[in-house]
C-alpha cells in the first residue's frame, strides 16, 4: 500500500488521553500524520475515577477525531519501559505514515514517592516511600524512554539525510527538587537535560529541541482542593485545559518557531 505523503509526521507518546491526545489531534488537524503511541496502566490509587477511566482507554477516539478532520493517524500501544519500544514505534510510523520528523515526549510513568514519613499529600493522595521500584517505574518512562526515542529519532534522521526536525519534551520542573513527588521531579530533570543536549548536538541537522512546562492541567485528576490551591498560588494563573497546552506545543513544532531551540517554555 502506498504511503500518503505528509508535510510532516509526528510521534506523540502518552496520546490516548490528556495533553498527549490533545496534541495528537491539534497536529493532525494541521495536516501532520500522527503516530499515536499509548499505554494502558492499571488504576492509580487515590486518583479520581475519571482520571483512571481515561488512562484505561485506547486511542480509538483520538484517531477517529483526526480522521474526521481530514487527517490520518495510526495508533500503537507500547510499554515505554521496554527499551525495544522506540524502534517499534518508529517502524510503525514509517510503515503507515512516513518518516518521523516531529517527536513529542509526553508520556509519564508517574508515581508519587517521598522521603517524608507521610501517608498522604496536601491533596489527600496516598504517598509512597522512595524505593528501587518507584525509581525504576518513574525513570524508565520519563528519562530512559525519551533518551532512547531521541536517539532513534536522531539515527534515522541522519540516515535519510533529514534537514528539518522538531523534538519537544514535557516537564513539570524538577531542576531544584520536587517535594512530595521526588522521583518524578528527578526524572523530569533528566529528561530536560537530555533534550537540552539534543538541542545542541542535533542543531546542525536542522533539528530543534525544546521543553514545554505546562501549568496545572486538568487531565482528569484536578479536584476542588487542587483548584483552590491554584487560586491561592502566586506561581500559577489558572488551571489549563489539555487543548490550551496542545496549542502551544503545535506552535513549538511549527515553522514559525524555527528560532526557538534549547528553551524551556514555561506556561502559567
Amino acid at each position: 500500500m502506498a504511503i500518503t505523503s505528509y508535510p510532516h509526521v509526528a510521534l506523540v507518546t502518552g496520546a490516548n488521553q490528556g495533553i498527549g491526545a490533545a496534541t495528537a489531534i491539534a497536529l493532525g488537524r494541521r495536516g501532520t500524520g500522527v503516530l499515536v503511541a499509548y499505554f494502558r496502566p492499571g488504576d492509580d490509587e487515590g486518583q479520581p475515577a475519571e482520571y483512571n477511566r481515561l488512562r484505561r482507554g485506547d486511542a480509538t477516539d483520538v484517531v477517529a477525531e483526526i480522521e474526521r478532520a481530514g487527517g490520518r493517524a495510526h495508533a500503537v500501544e507500547a510499554d515505554l519501559s521496554d527499551p525495544a519500544s522506540p524502534a517499534l514505534l518508529f517502524d510503525a510510523a514509517e510503515e503507515h505514515l512516513g518518516p518521523v520528523d516531529i517527536l513529542v515526549n509526553n508520556a509519564s510513568g508517574w508515581i508519587q514517592d517521598t522521603f517524608k514519613p507521610a501517608e498522604v499529600d496536601r491533596f489527600g493522595r496516598p504517598m509512597r516511600a522512595v524505593t528501587a521500584e518507584t525509581f525504576r517505574q518513574q525513570f524508565a518512562v520519563d528519562a530512559m524512554a525519551p533518551a532512547l526515542l531521541i536517539a532513534e529519532f536522531a539515527r534515522r534522521h541522519r540516515a535519510r539525510g533529514g534537514t528539518w526536525g522538531r523534538i519537544v519534551g514535557l516537564t513539570s520542573g524538577g531542576q531544584h527538587g520536587f517535594p512530595d513527588e521526588v522521583s518524578y521531579g528527578a526524572a523530569k530533570a533528566a529528561q530536560e537535560n537530555y533534550t537540552m543536549s539534543a538541542s545542541v548536538e542535533l542543531a546542525p541537522y536542522g533539528v530543534t529541541a525544546n521543553i514545554v512546562y505546562p501549568p496545572v492541567t486538568d487531565t482528569g485528576w484536578v479536584n476542588d482542593e487542587v483548584r483552590a490551591g491554584v487560586e491561592a498560588s502566586t506561581e500559577h494563573t489558572h488551571v489549563a485545559t489539555p487543548d490550551e497546552v496542545a496549542e502551544v506545543i503545535a506552535w513549538v513544532v511549527s515553522e514559525e518557531a524555527r528560532l526557538l531551540n534549547g528553551s524551556i517554555v514555561r506556561l502559567r
